[in-house]
């Protein structure tokens, strides 16, 4: 005689009574944001970051960045965008910015002194402003 394998079912629970139920209604405070932002990104519209090291740079060297600087600086990106660029030198007065185009970040900034004698690579354009 073979003997059947001992079963024990797995209890019967009430339906929705412990469990909370999830709420798959949007929110009204913010309905659009990913379309928002997915519109901004296929556009190619975003904000200019700088990374850390831009920042040390910045303070280092006491470089003081106006609006006009900025407002300057995110339309060469944007024209370097165009042109196919992926990391670039922008020039704008006295100062140098190396931009990762793709990721909109500024990697690194030199004032008119220390740009003097350097050399800067890793970079596939230049840009004038």
């Amino acid at each position: 005689m073979v003997e059947k394998p001992f079963i024990i079912p797995q209890p019967i629970q009430p339906i929705g009574t412990n469990k909370p139920r999830k709420n798959t209604e949007p929110t009204s405070s913010k309905p659009n944001l990913f379309n928002e932002v997915l519109q901004r990104e296929i556009a190619g519209i975003g904000e200019l970051k700088f990374s850390r090291h831009a920042q040390e740079r910045l303070e280092a060297r006491n470089i003081q960045l106006e609006q006009k600087h900025l407002l300057r600086l995110q339309e060469a990106v944007e024209k370097a965008q165009t042109k196919g660029a992926r990391e670039s030198l922008v020039l704008l007065d006295d100062l140098a910015f190396v931009v990762s185009i793709k990721n909109k970040t500024v990697i690194t900034a030199v004032d008119g002194d220390s740009r003097k004698g350097n050399v800067f690579t890793n970079i596939d354009s230049a840009i004038i402003n």
